[in-house]
């Protein structure tokens, strides 16, 4: 029995990476407080646990007397000897527990300590395995769909994880098997084990999805500089080349629009505006405003970041865009306070345009 025990402690170590110290550890104590419950003792037995000698020792001691008044804790001397020939009236003796009496005990806890282990194993494998994906994409396999809510319940890996309704892209529809992918914002380790916050909305994913489509980007050529997105419609991302002879907009839409293209069907159609960061503020802006073309850009206050760009009239709707989108967007990619302004100075030209 001995032996087959370590053997399958062993074996759990090398499967689930639980250490055989730790298990032994926690079944020593199991079993000890099984035992205080069954025989009525407190400190009085001794549990030992010795992996390396295949060796498992469980005895009460018990006060060798010439009268029993507690059987669980006394033992008259003619069977005290059995134990321990030197035993006299006033000692004690170790009274070693056969498997039968112990074993169902040994049995359960050990059970109960294994299962946990495996179940706290497990849990922190999976914990390190999201950490590892944290600010990654994922793919993942639609198992449910909440019409109440609208959460969707996702299949990754091995787990399950739920993309809530807030995180889902404006319209977007899924099935049961669809195969999605998604962005990892962040991982958290809570009681009911490693929890898993995933997006469709977060420009992470866009950022995320350009570094595996332009090789330039995965080389460190490009550099993403930034990115804002309004999800189900439009984002914006400033890319930088560190190769005066590689165009950083052009490898990003790639030939034939063909990288970019890839992108905007794994977003359902969402535009992607490419623009040119630059460290010139001026040029930066102009080009953020894209589609738009700009004529000049002030700027009024560096300290607070502010600038006036001036537009044709007829460029005026494009550069502010639908429901101010376009300006929107370029603010937040660039982090300034951009006021667009007709080249006529007057704001009565048709604003019907759409982007």
């Amino acid at each position: 029995m001995n032996k087959e025990f370590f053997e399958a402690l062993n074996l759990l170590e090398k499967e689930k990476g639980i250490p055989v110290e730790s298990l032994t550890e926690k079944i020593k104590s199991a079993i000890s407080t099984a035992v205080k419950h069954n025989y009525g003792v407190a400190d009085d037995h001794i549990v030992e646990i010795d992996p390396s000698k295949n060796r498992f020792y469980v005895a009460l001691r018990k006060t060798v007397v010439s009268n029993i008044t507690n059987p669980n804790t006394e033992i008259l001397l003619a069977d005290a000897l059995k134990y321990d020939k030197k035993a006299t009236v006033g000692s004690v003796v170790e009274v070693e527990l056969e498997t039968k009496q112990f074993g169902r005990i040994a049995a359960q806890a050990a059970k109960q300590v294994i299962r946990q282990g495996i179940k706290a194993a497990e849990s922190k494998q999976l914990l390190s395995e999201y950490q590892s994906r944290q600010h990654d994409i994922v793919s993942a396999v639609v198992l449910k769909v909440d019409n109440k809510k609208g959460n969707v319940t996702l299949e990754i890996g091995r787990s399950e994880a739920i993309l809530p309704k807030s995180e889902q892209v404006p319209d977007e529809q899924f099935k049961v098997g669809d195969r999605i992918k998604v962005y990892v914002e962040d991982v958290d380790d809570s009681e009911r084990g490693p929890r898993i916050h995933i997006s469709r909305k977060h420009p992470g994913l866009v950022r995320r999805l350009f570094e595996m489509q332009v090789p330039e980007i995965y080389d460190g050529i490009v550099e993403i500089k930034s990115t804002s997105r309004e999800a189900g419609s439009r984002t914006k991302i400033a890319v930088y080349s560190r190769d005066e002879n590689v165009d950083a907009v052009g490898a990003c839409i790639g030939p034939k629009g063909t990288r970019v293209s890839g992108i905007v069907e794994e977003l359902g159609g969402e535009k992607i505006d490419v623009v040119k960061y630059s460290d010139d503020p001026a040029q930066y802006i102009a080009a953020a405003l894209s589609p738009a073309e700009v004529i000049s850009v002030e700027i009024e206050n560096p300290e607070v970041r502010a600038c006036r760009v001036t537009v044709p009239d007829n460029q005026l709707s494009l550069a502010i865009g639908n429901k101010g989108q376009n300006a929107r967007l370029a603010a937040k990619l660039t982090g300034w306070k951009i006021d667009i302004r007709p080249e006529s100075g007057f704001f009565g030209e048709d604003t019907t345009e759409k982007e």
